[in-house]
């Protein structure tokens, strides 16, 4: 299969969607949603919906309700690339090539943007016109999977200890725990929440978050040897930036070279665990190969 048409497919089909439930910017409050769709309709890739529907589609074919709960985790990762470029965070200035949402809009107005970014995700996952047919103890679950994987176990928990962990010389198995809550448990939930919604058994289920687990690892992995590799144009933002921020990466402790021997035996371990899913997961392990190679 060609993944780079099935990612853009995917993507302008999220973006579709996005479009039609985001409020206009000449909704009141204008300038929250002004600034929501700065961020929001920035270029994004949307790794984390694609992987919630490549997931439902290698249980089967996809229901209404795949893509609102998909789209829920871009609402989450954009709220969280808003709040990570604050002053108070990473005090960055570029995203996706362009200033970032406080630069343009201030502090105040790009704290709650990425507040209602999160609620609106809820939202999404909770709607009745948008989940039909889906069964009400399903939908729990999923909101339950949404929390876990974005809040103060999952995403947030990494970036408390991400900022705890700066200037400070942490081991390799700190380095683990932050990116396994910073950046897994979101790519975890992604995966999860497509297998649930397609209703998989508990054996599919258990696969598809081994492989999300390790796709994870392998997708900080490569991010942190482009924060390293490479440049401005390729990245969106400013290069190296790590390093400038006193960060330990996995370049630190393994070279670039030894970390992308390791992003690369991590993907294709994630890939194993897909060996019972046949044709129906290709897009999974075609993802899982396009993480590890990007230069973005």
């Amino acid at each position: 299969m060609n993944i780079r048409e099935y990612l853009e497919q995917k993507r302008e089909a999220v973006d579709r969607f996005l479009e039609e439930v985001i409020p206009d910017a000449k909704t009141p409050p204008t300038t929250l949603h002004e600034s929501i769709r700065y961020s929001l309709f920035a270029g994004g890739k949307r790794v984390r919906p694609i992987l919630a529907i490549a997931a439902a589609e290698a249980i089967g074919p996809l229901v209404p309700a795949t893509l609102p709960i998909a789209s829920s985790l871009e609402l989450i990762h954009t709220y969280s690339l808003i709040h990570d470029d604050l002053p108070a965070m990473d005090n960055d200035d570029y995203r996706r090539g362009k200033l970032t949402n406080h630069k343009v809009y201030g502090e105040a107005m790009a704290i709650l943007a990425g507040d209602a970014l999160l609620t609106l995700a809820f939202e999404l996952c909770s709607r009745r016109d948008l989940l039909d047919g889906l069964a009400p103890a399903r939908q729990v679950q999923l909101i339950y999977e949404l929390a876990v994987g974005s809040g103060n176990l999952g995403m947030v928990g990494g970036q408390v200890l991400d900022i705890q962990a700066e200037n400070r010389d942490i081991d390799l198995v700190t380095l683990q725990n932050i990116h396994k809550h910073k950046t897994g448990m979101l790519i975890r939930a992604a995966v999860r929440m497509g297998a649930i919604v397609a209703d998989a058994t508990d054996e599919q289920l258990g696969r598809l978050t081994g492989y999300a687990e390790d796709i994870g690892l392998a997708f900080q992995i490569a991010d942190d040897v482009l924060n390293v590799t490479g440049t401005r144009e390729e990245l969106g933002k400013n290069a190296n930036t790590d390093a400038q921020r006193g960060k330990k990466t996995y370049p630190t402790f393994y070279g670039v070279d030894g970390a992308k021997a390791l992003a690369d035996q991590v993907r294709d371990r994630a890939i194993a665990h897909l060996d019972g899913f046949g044709p129906s997961a290709a897009p999974l392990r075609e993802i899982a190969r396009y993480i590890t190679a990007r230069r973005n």
